[in-house]
């Protein structure tokens, strides 16, 4: 996710073997809702295999119980797959678009290391991870972008239907208007003669932006620019510091090739200034050299977050470490978030009620100039 970023677990390639099914674009709740089921699949099956159950009986208990058809038809192809001799990260790949990389990998050193049911419960912790900082940042921004809706509802309002009815009874009365209100019924104007070309325009520039930014050119600047804006930049770094440090810290307790680690960490990253990043990881790590010396991006990473990173390497405690770094970083997000909150819902009433207050300012005074001078020539 550009956009609000979070731990996005979506892989961006399918791995070798079966083609994996063709996945159409998700609306953020879609994805939200299946990151939902696959915690509960996952959390499921964990238990069933840590009370002893079979693997297939355990994957027949949950296709029977389940009551969303997408994923009944998934477990059943899992445990159709896993009878045909597959195993249970290879039939999980049949379906990337479920079951993400990240997830994959987990499963299948847990199959290596006949310690299935641990990994599945790193999974599912990495999974209610995601979910709790997506939740906490959705519910941080409704309320502003609801404002923000409404500050938008009202002033289109006021130009289409309550300026027009002023203007008709300025010219009625042959009231002077100020510069002011000449603007504002000018605007009124253009905006219902010219609407279907204005709105026809601005959907034609967001469908050119919306293509621009899925060019990799267009998604590194906008991810570049997003972490400049004053008070939305720290709150992005933070956030995908968080996951990269979470996810790189889980990944290598689990004991997964290095660079296996940072493919997959790689791939699960929203931000393509963090990808770069990583890349250049991996790069170093090729060369023989420290994963750390690529972090040493003060813009990027925090000094402190890459102290921590480099003597965690020397110290070879990289995996536990990694993770109590997430835990504090994760807290201090959650502190920027609700700072960001308390920062936008005043400056959004704000430009409310300057919206209203100069569409009615600029509808009135031409009235309060004609009081003035009938008053004045009364006396």
């Amino acid at each position: 996710m550009s956009g609000v970023p979070g731990i996005v677990l979506e892989p961006p390639v399918a791995p070798a073997g079966a083609p994996p099914r063709a996945a159409g674009r998700l609306t953020p709740a879609q994805r939200f809702g299946r990151r939902r089921q696959l915690l509960l699949f996952v959390r499921q099956l964990q238990l069933l295999l840590s009370a002893g159950t079979p693997l297939l009986q355990s994957l027949d208990a949950l296709r029977r119980q389940t009551a969303d058809p997408l994923w009944e038809r998934t477990v059943a192809e899992l445990a159709e797959s896993i009878e045909g001799g597959s195993s249970l990260s290879g039939a999980m790949g049949r379906r990337p678009e479920l079951f993400p990389a990240v997830s994959r990998g987990l499963v299948a050193a847990g199959e290596s290391t006949g310690r299935l049911g641990d990994m599945l419960e790193r999974v599912a912790g990495l999974i209610q991870k995601d979910l709790q900082v997506r939740s906490a940042v959705i519910a941080a921004l409704a309320y502003p972008l609801a404002l923000l809706a409404v500050v938008t509802a009202v002033g289109v309002s006021m130009l289409l239907f309550v300026v027009p009815r002023f203007a008709g009874l300025f010219e009625t009365l042959n009231v002077p208007m100020p510069p002011t209100t000449q603007i504002t019924v000018w605007t009124s104007q253009t905006l219902r003669d010219q609407g279907l070309w204005i709105g026809g325009g601005l959907a034609a520039a967001a469908t050119a932006g919306f293509l621009l930014v899925r060019s990799p050119a267009g998604r590194l600047a906008l991810d570049a620019t997003l972490l400049r804006v004053p008070g939305l930049g720290p709150v992005i770094k933070g956030l995908a510091t968080a996951q990269i440090v979470r996810l790189f810290g889980v990944l290598t307790d689990c004991h997964l090739p290095l660079m296996e680690v940072l493919a997959l960490v790689r791939g699960s990253c929203g931000n393509a200034r963090y990808r770069a990043l990583l890349d250049a990881a991996e790069t170093s790590v090729d060369r023989g050299e420290g994963v750390s010396a690529a972090f040493d991006d003060p813009d990027l990473i925090a000094p402190s977050v890459y102290e921590a990173f480099r003597s965690a390497e020397s110290s070879g405690r990289l995996g536990p470490a990694m993770v109590a770094v997430a835990e504090f970083l994760e807290q201090e997000n959650d502190a920027l978030v609700r700072l960001l909150t308390k920062t936008l819902e005043p400056v959004i009433l704000l430009l409310l009620g300057l919206v209203v207050g100069a569409l009615a300012m600029s509808m009135f005074l031409p009235l309060f100039d004609l009081t003035a001078m009938a008053g004045g020539g009364g006396s």
